[in-house]
This record gives C-alpha cells, sequence and structure tokens, in this order.
C-alpha cells in the first residue's frame, strides 16, 4: 500500500471518528451539563470563597440619587388649586453596604446576615449643597397628626388644631435638604415628646437609617438546589408579612436583589422582596443588552406590579382594610410604617394613571428616567447594572377639625424621589468576562470536533477524488510487450517497403480506455 493510500484511509477513519464522537457529544450535551453543574456547585455561598467574598462585601460601588419636589405655590394650593412643583437635585450619596454577623446555619445550607448601610455625600456627583440648599415641601410630622387624629372626636381634632396654630405649625414646611433628608428636631414633635416620651422629637426622611439595616435576614445558599441561591427564607424571623390582606400579597418571595441564580431564562420571573416597600415585586424580561462587554437580560417590573385591583385582581391583597385601594401606579405602605399616610410609586408617578401625574403641575414621567431595571448576566445571575428608582409620597385631604384643610382637593403628593445605581467595576467585569469565555469554549468544545471532523470530511473527498483522476489517466494508455523476435527477412512475396532495422522494435498501438 502507497503513502498516498495510507494518507487517504488514515484522514477517512480519523474523520468518521471526529464526526461520530462529536454528534454524540452534541446530542448527550455531556460538556454543557458539566460546565453547567459546575456552575450550579460553585455559585453556591458555601462552595465558592470568591462568590462568597462578592456577595458579603458588594464591590461595585452602589449610589443614591435624592431628588426632591420643591413647592413653589402653597397658597394656590391650600385655597383649593393645583400645586405646582420643580425638582432639585440630584444630592448623590455613596452607599457602602456590607454583610455582618455572617452565620452559616443548618449544615451550609442557610446563611443569617445583617445587611447595615452607610452614606458619604459625593459633591462631585451631586448638583447642589444639601446643607445650604432650601426646600419647601410638606410638613409631614403635622400630616401624621393629623391622619391619627382623624378617628378621634371632632372636639379634640379642634382643640389640637387651635394648640397646633398656637406653636406655628404649618401644612408646608421650609428647611435644608440635609435636614429633610437626615432629620432635624422638629417643634410639634418636641412637645408630643415631653408628653409622651416614646415619640421621637427628631425627624427625617433618613432618620436613623444612616449606619442601620432593614432586619435580619436568613439566605438560602443554594446547597439543595441551585434555583434557590440566594432566596430569602426568613426576614426578621418571618417566613410571611401580616399587615396585607391576603396570604399571597404577604409572602416573602424572591431575593434581596444583589444576587439571583444562574442559569436565568429569558421566560421566567424573577422575585425580589423590599423590605422598604413592605412586600414582593416581580420582574419580567424586557431585552437582551451588553454592558462592559457582557452579555445582560434586562428584567424590569411590568406593568401589572401596581396595577389596581380592578385591572389585577391579585393586587387586591394590598387593599388595607380590604376594598379601600388605590388606583394604578401607587401603593400605600402606611400599613407597615406607624405615622403618615405614606404612598409608594415610580418617580413622577411613571406608570401611574393619569390623574395623579395632572394632580400636580411639574411632573414628566418617561421610561429613561424613571424606569426600575435590572441587568443579569444569564449565565451566572449575577448584576451587572442595576437601577431601582421609587419616589416617596404622601396624602393630603381635608380632616375635619383642621381649618387650614378645608380647600384642600385630595391629592397624593409628591415629596422626593431616590434612583439607586449600581455598575460593576472594572476588574470584575474582566473576570466576568474571562470566566464567560471559559464556559463558551467548553460548552461549545463539541462542535469544535464536528468541525473538525467536517474539515477532514472535505479533505478526504478530495483527496479521493485526486486519486481517482490519476488512476484514470494512467489506464488511458497501454503498452505492448517488446518484441525478442527476429526480424523478418525482406522476401520477394513482401510488397511492403521496409526498411531494415537493427536491434529490438517497441511497437505503440492504441488500445481502448480502461474504464473504472
Amino acid at each position: 500500500m502507497t503513502r498516498r493510500s495510507c494518507a487517504i484511509y488514515a484522514t477517512g477513519i480519523l474523520c468518521a471518528h471526529l464526526l461520530i464522537v462529536g454528534i454524540a457529544l452534541v446530542v448527550a450535551q455531556v460538556f454543557q451539563t458539566m460546565i453547567y453543574n459546575r456552575l450550579k456547585k460553585e455559585l453556591t455561598l458555601t462552595e465558592a470563597s470568591r462568590v462568597f467574598e462578592s456577595w458579603k462585601n458588594p464591590p461595585p460601588p452602589v449610589y443614591m440619587e435624592y431628588y426632591f419636589f420643591n413647592v413653589t405655590n402653597p397658597e394656590v394650593f391650600l385655597a383649593g388649586g393645583k400645586a405646582a412643583v420643580t425638582q432639585i437635585g440630584p444630592y448623590t450619596y455613596r452607599e457602602y453596604r456590607p454583610r455582618e454577623n455572617v452565620t452559616f446555619l443548618e449544615n451550609g445550607t442557610k446563611v443569617y446576615a445583617l445587611n447595615p448601610k452607610s452614606f458619604v455625600f459625593v459633591p462631585e456627583k451631586s448638583r447642589g449643597n444639601p446643607e445650604v440648599d432650601i426646600l419647601r415641601t410638606v410638613n409631614i410630622p403635622a400630616v401624621a397628626v393629623m391622619n391619627e387624629l382623624n378617628s378621634y372626636s371632632f372636639l379634640l381634632r379642634t382643640f389640637v388644631s387651635m394648640w397646633m396654630n398656637s406653636i406655628g405649625v404649618e401644612i408646608f414646611m421650609t428647611r435644608t435638604v440635609h435636614e429633610v433628608l437626615w432629620g432635624f428636631k422638629d417643634p410639634l414633635l418636641s412637645k408630643i415628646h415631653a408628653m409622651k416620651p416614646e415619640v421621637d422629637e427628631m425627624f427625617g426622611l433618613m432618620w436613623k437609617k444612616n449606619g442601620t439595616d432593614e432586619g435580619e435576614f436568613v439566605f438560602l445558599t443554594g446547597e439543595r438546589d441551585y434555583m434557590e441561591y440566594g432566596r430569602i427564607d426568613t426576614w426578621n424571623g418571618l417566613t410571611e408579612m401580616s399587615w396585607w390582606s391576603s396570604n399571597q400579597s404577604n409572602m416573602i418571595n424572591g431575593t434581596d436583589g444583589s444576587v439571583f441564580h444562574p442559569l436565568l431564562s429569558r421566560k421566567e420571573l424573577l422575585y425580589i422582596f423590599a423590605a422598604d416597600l413592605c412586600r414582593s415585586i416581580h420582574l419580567g424580561y424586557v431585552e437582551d443588552v451588553e454592558v462592559k462587554g457582557i452579555p445582560a437580560y434586562r428584567f424590569a417590573p411590568p406593568h401589572d406590579v401596581l396595577q389596581s385591583p380592578k385591572e389585577n385582581p391579585t393586587n387586591a391583597g394590598f387593599c388595607v382594610p380590604a376594598g379601600d385601594c388605590l388606583g394604578t401606579g401607587v401603593l400605600k405602605v402606611s400599613v407597615c410604617r406607624e405615622g403618615a399616610p405614606i404612598v409608594v410609586s415610580f418617580p413622577h408617578f411613571y406608570q401611574a394613571d393619569a390623574m395623579y401625574v395632572n394632580a400636580v403641575e411639574g411632573l414628566s414621567p418617561n421610561k429613561e428616567e424613571h424606569e426600575t431595571y435590572l441587568d443579569l448576566n444569564p449565565t451566572t445571575g449575577v448584576p451587572i447594572r442595576a437601577c431601582k428608582r421609587a419616589q416617596l409620597n404622601i396624602i393630603l385631604n381635608r380632616v375635619p377639625g383642621f381649618p387650614k384643610t378645608k380647600h384642600l382637593n385630595v391629592t397624593i403628593f409628591p415629596i422626593m424621589f431616590v434612583n439607586e445605581t449600581a455598575t460593576i467595576d472594572d476588574d470584575s467585569a474582566t473576570q466576568m468576562r474571562t470566566l464567560l469565555l471559559i464556559v463558551t469554549l467548553v460548552s461549545n468544545f463539541p462542535l469544535l470536533i464536528v468541525g473538525m471532523g467536517a474539515i477532514l470530511l472535505v479533505v478526504f473527498v478530495l483527496l479521493v477524488c485526486r486519486s481517482r483522476q490519476k488512476k484514470t489517466a494512467k489506464d488511458e494508455t497501454a503498452y505492448t510487450q517488446v518484441s525478442d523476435k527476429p526480424e523478418v527477412e525482406p522476401s520477394e512475396n513482401n510488397h511492403t517497403n521496409q526498411p531494415m532495422r537493427n536491434g529490438s522494435y517497441i511497437a505503440m498501438s492504441p488500445v481502448e480506455a480502461q474504464k473504472c
């Protein structure tokens, strides 16, 4: 057997083996299953120290941008007109949120942690100085007192109203942004504190929230099921809440929004428990995006999250008392926060009923600036970029016995909104891209084998065809044997005039071409 034949046979055998093995691996998904099982195992808090450290001390910087609505015509509003506001800010703070007192429970299947948050002002990312800028907004302590007395007798409300007027309490107050945000000694609360020491005399939207946590969390580590990675098991010892009016609404679903299980699907709904909203919300897939070269799925709360029960009956459980419901796009959370009638929404009443937007002049909701979303890498479930946006509002209405409210139109009045943002840092992005490249190469290795087999198949076919062509060309010419007979002597009967020849004579004669 010639070397050419050996090369052809070797190429054919190698081609066949590569194609058979490659196709078998593709069909069986051996490498995909292997890499996915590895991901499922490593992306648990107990198996991967790097993942655990990232969960314990999140590397991406988190920024809190606070925007406030400054009231420009309080007199008009108190007289029954439409309030006008202008947006000021942002006042940006860097948020630090390490997890502390981390303790693994039940053989590593659960982990206990506190998540204290602290804030540091970042002037270069802010527009204005919070300690200098003046803000006119709703006097929330005064509204809280009026709301608390709404169920008492008219005589008592009238007496309290006269007392409040005597100490100069108004429905609107003027303070610095820093005071409204981080706290000040309120004159009304100070008077009440003297009579009831359990009432705090300080007020601020973020009062006692700098350096404090949102409660005790127990998370599932994903040790038993990777789909449970990061899911909240209990919050403050509770597996469900009690202040809403249905069992479904009281459920504590999902993670805290900082981690999600790996191998995400576009078809699934992701659940997040938001302690500041006192409820769980779900997010649905929106589109594919790319952040710093990392592919991601964008998830955002769909329109039905804050729909009115008329449009989405499952939201009836968030009406407290049962049947006392607001419209689409707003949620009353005063049931879990004592005091003022607080309502949350998306900024500028984005996705809310038009009546809330039109009730206040100066609002302009839009998707780009006011939508909440999460960009998650589908392979690892790691958040690549996040924007959590929420607005704080208060219900203003007429309270009998308080003459200053007699002309008010019922309004859900905007106070401020926050834009909480985080984007993966460059070092983490580089590590993520490397990890995803390795995952892609390993999971697609069977396809590489099939591709090599296909290339060798082409080479094999070309070699066979070329070998056939050479054989055909060779067979088109035949050679006669060299004659060993003596030359024929010339004779008289030989009428042909052939010359005499010395030596042997080689004759070439055409023959019929051989068929393959």
